[in-house]
């Protein structure tokens, strides 16, 4: 399949910036830390899915290539570019169809004071069906396309985080996709670290609850839920940040969703999933 225009851009704006994330230490994903639960948020990981849904399949691969890289930074701000490609893949069929990508980039400006942090984006995505799954399904593509802006404020309480704002989206196709967003959360990182795997790594528990309020939707809500454990770099600092090596980081999640589909071209679909999953932060 040929790469759509946004995904050829997505390359090489990670190309251009992968040697900055190389020398930025801690990355983490800079001064705001990468939503632990947003099915949107720029990450690496791999899930498998029991989906119910009109027209997805009953097994799912769900996999997310994207980051956020620091361009521009001090110690309580950052410019930085945030890409990603999600896709889904149906696990049904020998062949695993590929049925749905999404291409994501932004621009994030972060600020933080304190424990208060704020993130302001401009992003564009587009999405389109698989080849495959349009041949066997017969299925017709949506001209899904959109730039939006999105205003998010985290507060840091112990080992506690909450957050909360909304997007705009000020360019669309189609042409009747309701522009608002609301979307809120809560994480939970277990302080320190309690488990040791000796030089090898250090772990703890996550567990994080996102929702997405969507106008377009007459205001459903879609929920996705993680909890599992992180495994982090030894060297790494207990918080998250970069240590005096690297901050690489696994994570081992139970994933589960409700709500409008988090898959571009079936957005106005109502889907639930449940499904376990790796992650990968670097």
């Amino acid at each position: 399949m040929r790469l759509a225009p946004a995904a050829r851009w997505l390359i090489l704006a990670l190309l251009a910036a992968a040697p900055a994330a190389a020398q930025t230490p801690g990355t983490d994903g800079g001064v705001f830390r990468p939503l632990l639960a947003d099915p949107k948020e720029p990450q690496f990981f791999a899930a498998y899915l029991w989906e119910r849904s009109p027209r997805l399949a009953p097994r799912l691969g769900s996999v997310g290539f994207g980051q956020t890289i620091g361009v521009v930074s001090a110690r309580t701000w950052q410019v930085a570019i945030a890409a990603a490609v999600f896709s889904q893949f149906n696990l049904a069929r020998p062949t695993a169809d590929l049925m749905n990508t999404d291409y994501r980039v932004g621009l994030p400006v972060t600020y933080r004071h304190a424990g208060l942090t704020t993130r302001v984006q401009l992003y564009h995505q587009s999405s389109h069906l698989g080849d495959e799954y349009m041949v066997h399904a017969h299925a017709q593509r949506v001209d899904l396309t959109f730039e939006a802006a999105e205003l998010l404020v985290s507060q840091q309480l112990a080992a506690w985080r909450v957050y909360g704002g909304g997007e705009y989206v000020f360019t669309r196709s189609p042409a009747d996709l309701k522009p608002g967003v609301l979307h809120g959360g809560v994480e939970y990182r277990q302080p320190g670290v309690p488990v040791h795997l000796g030089r090898l790594a250090t772990g703890r528990v996550v567990a994080a609850l996102d929702a997405k309020s969507f106008q377009d939707r007459s205001w459903d809500v879609g929920w996705s839920a993680i909890a599992g454990l992180e495994l982090g770099d030894p060297v790494a600092r207990a918080d998250g940040g970069g240590g005096g090596g690297g901050s690489w980081r696994w994570s081992l999640l139970l994933r589960a969703y409700t709500g409008p589909a988090p898959y571009g071209e079936f957005f106005r679909d109502r889907v639930a999933s449940l499904g376990v999953g790796l992650g990968l932060a670097l």
